[in-house]
């Protein structure tokens, strides 16, 4: 009986989390009540009390744990491209499919507005970004880049971040056409 209510708590602990995730992309960091969470969790508004101490407490739990899977799926996916040219043609398709509008990139929008405000939200953002431009300058010296990596990874994270919101500003931009001007600029060498 103990683990069919261990098993419940989670299962409404995660019914929470995801609800969190989608309403802040549709209605921003700021509009996330306790209410609307509960309501499309299905549960009491009570109970999102009893899992989080805060609406707050909630929004960054979920948004990290969303970002932390997403960095760490695209870090896994970029460990696996063969070369620093394959890396971008595949980074830059990928981050084609983010325009912008899409969940994941209001989610990602949010959490960089609301870090501003929130201290720890900016701590475990901060922490999930230097763990991704870890991996990414990993990459890059595996595959025989000659120059500052680190630094390298920086502005490759940046960028990344950068045409999300661009491409959201501008839905007809072709991000992979700028595989050649990016290869340029990392590996120094044209098209």
């Amino acid at each position: 009986m103990v683990e069919n209510s261990v098993e419940r708590g989670r299962a409404t602990r995660q019914r929470l989390l995801d609800a969190a995730v989608a309403l802040i992309g549709e209605v921003g960091w700021g509009g996330v009540t306790t209410r609307m969470v509960a309501e499309r969790a299905g549960v009491a508004p009570g109970v999102v009390h009893y899992h989080f101490a805060s609406v707050n407490d909630l929004l960054v739990e979920a948004s990290t744990a969303f970002a932390g899977a997403l960095f760490g799926a695209v870090a896994h996916r970029l460990a696996e491209q063969p070369d620093i040219g394959s890396g971008l043609d595949w980074l830059l398709g990928e981050l084609s499919g983010y325009t912008g509008t899409d969940p994941a990139s209001l989610l990602i929008v949010e959490m960089y507005l609301a870090a501003g405000r929130h201290p720890e939200l900016r701590d475990r953002l901060r922490a999930m970004i230097d763990d991704f431009r870890s991996h990414m300058a990993s990459w890059l010296r595996v595959n025989g880049h000659t120059g500052d990596t680190e630094a390298a990874a920086v502005l490759l994270a940046a960028t990344v971040d950068g045409l999300v919101l661009h491409h959201s500003l501008d839905p007809a931009m072709d991000v992979a056409a700028l595989a050649v001007p990016l290869r340029a600029m990392l590996t120094g060498q044209p098209g």
